[in-house]
């Protein structure tokens, strides 16, 4: 069997007939889907997949790291760090927890834009679903969500990240193992802690109405080369984080990603992708402070000399809402979160083994 094509972070080729072939021969491509962008973003019948490709399940731009001593990063940061951790109660639960439970609701909705303005006659239907996800330590997670009737699940099991749709089966993601951006949103403090470690301090800012401390991470060029092929090259990939200078708590996500995209004989296209969550109705849960619920909006800007019509643009948008979230949950095992049987077999045991993690 062919190896799986690697999964994309940004919209793609989705179309029935096509996802039927990709799962037969070697996976779909850049090019492809470059051919069928119009069909993506611009008819209404695939609002829903675009929707769950991009905000359903999206990976955190850097993995997380250990601590590092205090002289290696910056002692504002660290500041921040620590009033986050004091802040959330996250503390006392270091090393005590060993995995993290959480259902939840999310409301999507899509509005076209073109050339910054709406489109004439585009509406924005709003489509309601729900999630489970779990997660163990170290970089364990499984996520399924449903939002009308369209089911996806992504998951990790410690060595590479995937994703499996109706209309994609199972694919695999580019670079290193990165944990769920959703679980960062407030839902794991202790993974906000350890992600944000090492962040870079970049002052204060007031974002809706709340006076706060932002620190920036960036992925490095390593990891963005081993998320690049011949076709799309990843260019960037930063999130800041907005720390509440009153309460201490993440109030707010800003993430972006620069991708640019050149088949042979054509001109590049640029895809810039930036998402903002605003993070809030923090509640205590066995003493730690979790956010139960939120906003995110995402555009999606498109340009380029191949363009004809110029600059285009999609906005898409989410609410969610967390119902329950338990720590520890007896019976959740690494078991849990072996990948699809069809990804253990199209990768070489020498090139990444699959059991000798899970059977520890």
């Amino acid at each position: 069997m062919s190896r799986l094509a690697p999964l994309s972070e940004e919209p793609i080729n989705e179309d029935e007939e096509y996802s039927t072939n990709c799962s037969k021969k070697k996976g779909y491509s850049w090019k492809n889907w470059l051919k069928t962008h119009f069909y993506l973003v611009f008819n209404k019948k695939s609002d829903l997949k675009v929707l769950l490709s991009v905000l359903g399940c999206p990976l955190f731009p850097v993995s997380i790291h250990s601590k590092l001593p205090i002289n290696e990063v910056s002692s504002s940061a660290q500041y921040i760090i620590q009033h986050f951790s004091a802040a959330t109660g996250c503390r006392k639960l270091q090393g005590e927890v060993k995995n993290l439970f959480a259902t939840g609701k999310v409301t999507m909705a899509m509005v076209d834009e073109l050339g910054g303005s709406p489109m004439a006659g585009a509406t924005t239907v709003a489509e309601k679903g729900c999630f489970v996800m779990w997660q163990m330590a170290p970089n364990k997670w499984l996520i399924e969500l449903v939002v009308d009737g369209h089911k996806v699940v992504a998951g990790s099991d410690g060595n590479v990240a995937w994703r499996h749709t109706p209309w994609l089966a199972s694919h695999a993601a580019k670079g290193g193992v990165r944990p769920l951006r959703r679980a960062l949103q407030g839902l794991d403090p202790m993974a906000i802690s350890a992600v944000f470690s090492p962040a870079q301090y970049m002052g204060e800012k007031r974002v809706s109405g709340t006076d706060c401390f932002v620190l920036k991470l960036s992925a490095d060029q390593a990891d963005l080369a081993a998320r690049s092929d011949s076709t799309a090259e990843m260019i960037k990939h930063i999130i800041f984080g907005y720390f509440s200078q009153r309460s201490g708590l993440l109030v707010h996500l800003e993430d972006s990603y620069l991708t640019r995209i050149q088949s042979p004989g054509t001109y590049p296209t640029y895809w810039e992708t930036t998402m903002a969550t605003k993070i809030e109705d923090y509640r205590i849960v066995e003493g730690v402070m979790i956010a139960h619920g939120g906003q995110s909006s995402v555009m999606i800007t498109r340009f380029g000399d191949s363009l004809k019509s110029g600059l285009s643009i999609t906005r898409m948008e989410e609410t969610w809402t967390i119902d329950d979230l338990a720590f520890n949950v007896p019976g959740l095992s690494m078991d849990c979160f072996i990948p699809p049987e069809e990804m253990q077999k199209d990768y070489p045991e020498e090139n990444l083994d699959w059991r000798s993690p899970l059977h520890r």
